[in-house]
């Protein structure tokens, strides 16, 4: 598993809150969303699938895209992710 940065109170320029949703919309929904925002913007991916606390840092990864980390809410999680290219 990847290195979880956890963190608070950052600031999306792009929401997206998938919670209830079925895998693989995480990854979908995260592939649509990078091409809406400018190098330098954060994308707020608001999801239920614990699945993603794996996938979502692996995607970005792979993608060179920059994992700022993921806030734990008791219901569900936030990840924020910044496009690099």
């Amino acid at each position: 598993m990847s290195k979880l940065k956890f963190v608070e109170n950052i600031k999306a320029d792009l929401t997206a809150d998938i919670v209830y949703m079925m895998c693989p919309m995480h990854l979908l929904k995260l592939q649509e969303m990078i091409k809406k925002v400018e190098p330098g913007q954060v994308i707020e991916i608001i999801t239920d699938y614990d699945g993603a606390l794996e996938d979502i840092p692996q995607w970005c990864e792979k993608n060179g895209h920059e994992f700022i980390g993921v806030e734990d809410d008791t219901d569900f999680f936030k990840f924020y992710i910044r496009r690099i290219k």
